[in-house]
């Protein structure tokens, strides 16, 4: 079936959020020239991986990106860790913490993965089963809504197009006038919106991006469980392996440690309802309600130890899980690649093996994790996703690759003993 949402199947591009929020400044925020004559770098440097620093130090340079980090992994050794910035005034570790944006879906999968492996829920659940599921007054649910199982809701197939019918996450101000009720809104206040709208395909037909379906995710997380979907997360997930630092992000204020963002784009706040212009990445969009699609903040070297997880199996996930993970949907097979639960996934090596991998995009962030079948893996991170160069920042997929097919010799150190405790 035709993917929707910006080509998913597209990693430079494959992202789960919308196009710019807002209007042009009308200035120019490109600091190219500025970012050329400033690199600062920390973290270990590494002779042999030094094609990843000069890909990152061109792609950020141009782009006049003031904040990136990367880590790199090798058979499931930590090889590097770095912080990169172009302005003398900032200085970026490899444990600062950056906006992950949709990198957190995998996070949400494997939540629902945990709860079916405990055996406190079922993929094939209808949600309507689970949430309570009431439109506006004099409205009607929509039939259909019971073929929405949590599979579905996690490959994508739950039958919304945001393309044809708008990202209700993105659509505050609507919502807050459709229902009566102040902005910033609430998750329920979401989901009575969408359960008055109909779906634009029969659930399971055909693939289309949905950052509300895995928003209902959160919510089945928090029912099932009995706690917060942040608690949950945190206590059967990240603290199982020894990760600490991420966290969920607020849309004004700063954890320790986190970076700020930038954006060319303003854009009315959705925090309230005075209506007031902010920058983009600061009010544009309320990061409580994209929790469980697109609000965990973490660190490069945070993201590649999750992706660790899925390697072969953990105190976390077992087997079956993971095979659950990476199974062929339904549909929506395109081009040798289809969305599992919370990754997108290209089987290669004849079949053998499978390239993993998600992209992250909101007003103020721009992310990527990617699992090889070679055994590498990477985490990249940004405080931008737009500029006055035009240049496109999914590009830095194939610069990723770039270095790695030119590394001549792995390094046979392992760096997460420093990062990880």
């Amino acid at each position: 079936m035709e993917m929707t949402r910006r080509n998913l199947g597209k990693l430079a591009v494959a992202t789960g959020a919308v196009a710019a929020v807002g209007t042009g400044v009308g200035t120019t925020l490109s600091r190219s020239a500025d970012a050329a004559a400033t690199w600062k770098t920390t973290g270990t440097a590494v002779s042999a991986l030094a094609g990843f620093d000069n890909q990152m130090k061109s792609f950020m340079q141009a782009r006049g990106i003031s904040a990136g980090q990367l880590a790199v992994t090798y058979k499931g050794r930590l090889v590097l860790a770095r912080g990169y910035s172009t302005v003398d005034t900032l200085t970026v570790q490899p444990t600062s913490l950056f906006r992950v944006a949709s990198l957190s879906k995998s996070i949400t999968a494997a939540a629902i993965m945990k709860l079916v492996q405990d055996g406190k829920l079922s993929l094939s659940t209808p949600v309507t089963k689970i949430l309570t599921i009431t439109p506006p007054a004099g409205q009607t649910r929509d039939t259909r809504w019971s073929a929405i199982t949590i599979k579905r809701l996690l490959q994508h197939l739950g039958g919304w197009d945001s393309s044809l019918s708008g990202d209700p996450e993105f659509m505050d101000a609507t919502i807050s006038k459709a229902l009566g009720v102040p902005m910033e809104l609430k998750h329920a206040d979401v989901i009575r919106f969408q359960a008055g709208r109909k779906p634009n395909y029969a659930p399971g037909t055909k693939v289309a991006y949905s950052n509300f379906g895995y928003l209902l995710a959160g919510r089945v997380i928090e029912k099932v469980s009995g706690l917060s979907y942040a608690t949950y997360v945190q206590q059967k997930l990240l603290t199982p392996l020894k990760i600490k630092r991420m966290a969920l992000g607020w849309s004004i204020s700063k954890h320790t440690g986190e970076m700020s963002y930038e954006s060319q784009y303003t854009g009315k706040t959705v925090l309230n309802n005075t209506g007031a212009t902010v920058k983009a990445p600061y009010g544009t969009f309320s990061m409580g309600i994209h929790d469980a699609n697109g609000g965990w903040i973490a660190s490069a070297p945070d993201l590649v130890k999750w992706a660790k997880m899925f390697d072969a199996g953990s105190s976390v996930l077992n087997t079956t899980s993971l095979n659950a993970i990476w199974a062929k949907p339904e549909t929506g097979i395109s081009n040798g690649w289809y969305y599992g639960l919370g990754w997108q996934v290209r089987p290669v090596s004849g079949g053998t093996g499978r390239n993993t991998w998600h992209t992250g995009s909101l007003p103020g962030t721009s992310t990527m994790l990617v699992r090889t079948s070679g055994g590498m893996s990477w985490a990249t991170l940004f405080n931008r996703r737009d500029d006055a160069s035009g240049k496109s920042y999914g590009d830095i997929d194939a610069a990723m690759w770039t270095a790695a097919n030119g590394v001549k010799a792995w390094p046979t150190h392992d760096y997460f003993s420093k990062y990880f405790s």
